[in-house]
């Protein structure tokens, strides 16, 4: 008898996508775009553990902007006419001719987050929210395939699928040896804890990049008696490149030539074009805080302190503040600093997508470093007895894919590339789940 059995009945769907951020999202409109014109829907299911959509809530900072383009939104470089586009949006809000007077191609990051909400309410017949995936089995035919996948939460309730998109997102990778606490913050928590400050005397970030910089201008904007202390190794803020040419590593033909490439090219370009998204900052806040750092030293009141080419040897939370001992790497000179709160903006790692799949784990190949074997259409490659399709969105295909697996530069194109498969997938493999759903129905399932 195949693992994981259902009541007779159970729906089998197509894709059960696991996570249901902008990647998810932008998956979800594209089955719902590919199911009104056609007689042959795809039945799918998405389960998030978030009670809402959510998307980097704790850094939606009022005067926060996107760093990429409103026409690299969920849908518009795969589907031009699509009614879930950010100029869609636009005009439902009534904000269209408003915008179009900004003049700018990047919005508030909080704006672009209400368009994720807005388009995520749209297809929310296909989203169950407050659903953590607990573990992910493999439903075996009698011959010893895998045809299906079960889906379990927490409190047992099972989803079975043809295929999975696992799009689990990125976890705050901190420091070795430090720890959250009441004050020690990751920058994702910001707006989620700040409002619990009172007043401050000073605060302690750690970071060279984007986040960094942001956390240090609200901070210091936000209590304007607090001293502000960034502290990181690079010897200045170091900006982005943004540049049409440079961009180009973002296009969706970009892809094709990356996966294709053999691994030390792959290595090598992703070392030339980090500096279009990894510990850069936008020029325009570069300039913001030094402005505010030369007009405090003009006026003598050194609020804003930048503490580079330097590092925190130590961290201490004393229980009623935190105590931090910086290092300068040029002199060995070491400051201590007391401080109400540090704030380390050390970025994301993915998550392991493999943690909750139990015996299923070994099915998905894995190279030389650990890292799983991933086509060009994001599938993961498995064993020959596994029939249906594992895909993933998300950091854990940077390796094979480049550098927009994590970033929303490709994420409508990589939906339809993965709807697509999972259309040619299904069609390949219809008759062998459908006997093997038939064999599993009479076996008293």
């Amino acid at each position: 008898m195949a693992e994981g059995l259902l009541a007779q009945g159970t729906p089998v769907y197509d894709l059960i996508g696991v996570g249901f951020g902008p990647a998810n999202l932008a998956l979800a409109i594209a089955v719902a775009e590919h199911n009104a014109t056609t007689n042959d829907p795809v039945t799918a299911h998405f389960l998030e553990r978030q009670e809402r959509f959510g998307w980097h809530r704790g850094m939606l900072i009022d005067d926060a902007t996107m760093q990429v383009s409103f026409l690299k939104d969920l849908v518009t470089l795969r589907n031009p006419a699509s009614d879930f586009s950010f100029l869609a949006y636009l005009k439902a809000k009534e904000r269209l001719v408003d915008f179009v007077n900004h003049k700018t191609l990047f919005p508030l990051r909080v704006e672009f987050h209400d368009y994720f909400e807005w388009a995520a309410a749209k297809v929310d017949d296909m989203v169950t929210y407050a659903h953590e995936v607990e573990r992910v089995l493999p439903v075996r035919s009698a011959e010893g395939e895998v045809v299906f996948f079960d889906v379990v939460t927490p409190n047992g309730e099972t989803y079975r699928a043809r295929n999975l998109v696992m799009a689990t997102g990125l976890s705050p990778s901190l420091p070795d040896g430090i720890d959250r606490s009441e004050r020690i913050w990751h920058n994702s928590e910001l707006l989620h804890r700040v409002g619990d400050i009172g007043s401050a005397e000073r605060f302690v970030v750690v970071g060279a990049g984007q986040s960094a910089a942001e956390v240090t201008a609200f901070l210091h904007g936000r209590f304007a008696e607090a001293e502000v202390c960034s502290v990181f190794s690079r010897f200045g803020y170091s900006p982005s490149d943004d540049s049409a040419f440079a961009n180009r590593i973002f296009d969706p033909a970009a892809v094709d030539e990356f996966y294709a490439a053999p691994d030390e090219v792959k290595r090598r370009l992703m070392g030339y074009h980090a500096n279009t998204n990894y510990s850069v900052v936008d020029i325009e806040l570069i300039d913001d805080l030094y402005r505010r750092l030369y007009r405090e030293k003009v006026l003598g009141d050194n609020r804003l302190r930048i503490f580079n080419a330097a590092r925190l040897t130590e961290v201490v939370d004393t229980g009623s503040g935190v105590r931090a001992t910086v290092e300068s790497l040029t002199s060995g000179e070491k400051t201590v600093l007391d401080a109400d709160i540090a704030v380390y903006a050390t970025g994301y790692r993915p998550s392991d997508f493999l943690s909750a799949f139990g015996e299923l784990a070994p099915c998905c190949r894995r190279d030389d470093s650990g890292r799983p074997r991933v086509e060009r259409d994001y599938q993961v490659r498995t064993s020959d007895d596994v029939v249906g399709g594992i895909y993933l969105q998300g950091g854990n295909t940077e390796h094979t894919h480049g550098i927009t697996s994590s970033l929303l530069s490709n994420n409508a194109v990589r939906s339809g590339e993965i709807l697509a498969s999972v259309l040619d997938l299904r069609s390949s493999n219809k008759d062998a789940q459908a006997a093997a759903r038939y064999a599993v129905s009479g076996s008293g399932a």
